[in-house]
């Protein structure tokens, strides 16, 4: 019954999705900060909230443009559930920034499978890339993504794999250029702030066992099958397909080494797991797994509100 509803592309899921968003973002706010409201604080939140939500409608872009799943918005679905199972990814504002800039730069990269303006995209995905940093040093590591990509396409034009560097450089000059103009020293708005913690004693609670237990559990399965099912795909597709498994192991591996473990690292793995996730879903023959494995997904973030 689930799927039935959910497996078609209405308007009612986007209404689904941003109502689900909206109860995340507003369970933050009660639970998590205790700034005074005042209408700074007001005008903040509303603009942070409508990232969240173009956030979702920039992952749906992503995924319908380049035929990621199905078109059933499965995957803005769980982006949102993910976002209702760890509230504090909401919390956190320069995480949420830094998230919208990875998924500006995911855009161009999985874009340039189609061969056109490829110095334009390849410029275009490591300058957000760049920015992305800014607010979030280690999501730098998404660079990585972009030179990955340049070899799935395999690429050998020389400049094009030069071209990345230097929208990383010309972020890196705007920004000292800002830094010196606006507060007289070269690297004050450069977030350079390479800290490492293996400290997860803030994970040790019921309700992030529960959530990452669920997003590891279904996440790795999801990933053998989608993986398998690659080779299915399109050849012109593949690529795409690629680059998305590597983008979550390169959000996994920024939760591993995130300074502050807070819950809002997640983050950057809800976007790429709810696409390996939301293709899992679509080749379940079994209607009756289908609706439990769905169910799951939808019920147990509800449950951890109430932990």
């Amino acid at each position: 019954m689930i799927t039935s509803i959910l497996g078609k592309s209405k308007s009612i899921n986007f209404i689904i999705v941003f109502f689900i968003t909206l109860l995340a973002f507003i369970i933050a706010r009660v639970e998590l900060i205790n700034e005074p409201i005042t209408l700074v604080f007001v005008l903040k939140q509303i603009v942070l909230l409508s990232v969240c939500c173009m956030t979702v409608l920039l992952l749906n872009f992503i995924v319908s443009k380049n035929n990621l799943t199905m078109n059933d918005n499965y995957e803005i679905l769980l982006f949102s559930l993910f976002l209702l199972l760890i509230v504090h990814t909401t919390s956190d504002t320069a995480i949420v920034l830094s998230n919208f800039f990875i998924l500006l730069g995911l855009r161009r990269t999985v874009s340039l499978r189609s061969e056109k303006n490829v110095k334009k995209k390849l410029f275009d995905a490591a300058f957000w890339i760049a920015i992305a940093s800014l607010f979030y040093f280690w999501t730098i590591l998404f660079f990585a993504l972009i030179l990955i990509a340049l070899v799935l396409y395999t690429d050998n034009k020389l400049r094009h794999w030069i071209i990345p560097f230097l929208a990383v450089i010309t972020i890196f000059v705007i920004s000292i250029s800002v830094s010196i103009v606006m507060y007289d020293r070269f690297f004050e708005i450069l977030n350079i702030s390479p800290k490492i913690s293996y400290d997860f004693g803030n994970y040790n609670s019921v309700k992030y066992l529960v959530a990452i237990t669920l997003l590891l559990s279904f996440g790795i399965w999801s990933s053998i099958f989608y993986l398998r099912n690659i080779k299915k795909k399109k050849k012109a597709f593949r690529a795409s397909f690629k680059i998305i498994i590597v983008a979550v192991v390169i959000a996994f591996l920024i939760v591993l080494h995130a300074p502050e473990k807070n819950g809002s690292e997640f983050l950057f793995m809800f976007a790429p797991l709810a696409i390996i996730i939301t293709n899992y879903i679509e080749i379940i023959q079994e209607k009756w797994f289908k609706e439990v494995f769905l169910s799951l997904l939808i019920i147990v973030p509800f449950i951890t509100l109430l932990l």
